[in-house]
């Protein structure tokens, strides 16, 4: 029986196949013969108790400047039409991001949605986290400028970065002096309605910041992101480099400790982040790294989530 998948996403047109977690989801379940729909989450819609969307059949391929074909779009009934659907949109996670997760809850017992809605719109990435605080670092959730000056007296160097930011967007680093925190803090009050995050600054961070992926609650392998030179960001969007690594015995204590709770949540893939054996976030919402992973592992991650799929699918 042929089965289909769709996937809420970035416009499939402007992603970069070298890496993209999504794209390497989207061949391996066409290779498993779905039939694959694209569409963004502005094009869902609701009418008398049924979640639509307008979405587009579409073939992939891993050809540079080719790699998809795709066919008219229409409305499609999500829960009558698809088997799978993945939210795979890139934050922010916004208002938009979560009234798309309200409508696709609307779906649960007809389709599969993963990750399960939900949970996603419970599980920002920045404060699903503080749930496991003894794995995390040293953190303040504020919009006060006195006690991010406390915090900083306290650690000495710290990171201010959006609540709800991505890829590394908004992120500073304030040393001992303090400078331009005033100024920061003016900013971000500005443009935030939701409070910043300040966290102890990590030395560790110059030895890499390791993505680890999860799978059902267990994980699969990870992933050390090296920062740039003269940067403190990893994230490979701002020069960051992948290269390979294995697990430690802490960060399998880590995963041993949140996998329960990711499994019970409906979480299938997730991607955590771990500087020097320190929790940083738990990626939910649109995780990356499968492609750098089964490069330096020699694995097929996207067949491993496919399989946990499918289980699913036959439960």
């Amino acid at each position: 029986m042929s089965r289909a998948a769709a996937f809420q996403m970035d416009p499939i047109e402007g992603i970069n196949i070298a890496g993209d977690s999504t794209f390497a989801l989207m061949l391996e379940a066409q290779d498993r013969g779905y039939t694959l729909y694209e569409y963004q989450p502005g094009a869902l819609s609701y009418l008398d108790g049924r979640v639509r969307a307008n979405a587009r059949p579409v073939t992939v391929r891993r050809e540079k400047g080719n790699h998809f074909e795709a066919g008219e779009y229409r409305l499609i009934d999500l829960g009558e039409e698809t088997d799978v659907i993945w939210v795979r949109q890139d934050p922010p996670f916004d208002i938009g991001y979560i009234t798309a997760a309200h409508l696709l809850e609307r779906v649960a017992g007809e389709s599969l949605v993963l990750n399960d809605p939900a949970s996603i719109r419970d599980a920002p990435e920045k404060l699903f986290v503080l749930d496991f605080a003894d794995y995390m670092p040293a953190t303040l959730i504020t919009r006060s400028e006195s006690e991010v000056r406390d915090f900083l007296a306290e650690h000495g160097d710290i990171i201010v970065k959006p609540l709800h930011g991505k890829g590394g967007e908004g992120v500073f680093r304030i040393g001992k002096d303090g400078q331009n925190l005033s100024s920061l803090v003016q900013l971000y009050r500005q443009e935030l309605k939701e409070p910043f995050i300040a966290q102890a600054f990590l030395p560790a961070i110059s030895e890499g910041d390791k993505r680890i992926i999860l799978v059902d609650g267990e994980p699969i392998g990870g992933i050390n992101r090296v920062p740039a030179k003269g940067e403190f960001r990893s994230n490979m969007v701002v020069g960051g480099s992948a290269t390979k690594t294995e697990l430690t015995e802490r960060e399998r204590e880590i995963c041993a400790a949140i996998g329960p709770e990711l499994k019970n949540r409906g979480l299938l893939f997730v991607g955590i982040d771990v500087i020097g054996g320190l929790m940083t976030e738990i990626n939910v919402t649109s995780p990356t790294g499968l492609v750098a992973l089964d490069t330096f592992d020699g694995i097929n991650s996207a067949g491993l989530i496919w399989d946990a799929v499918e289980v699913r699918l036959r439960d």
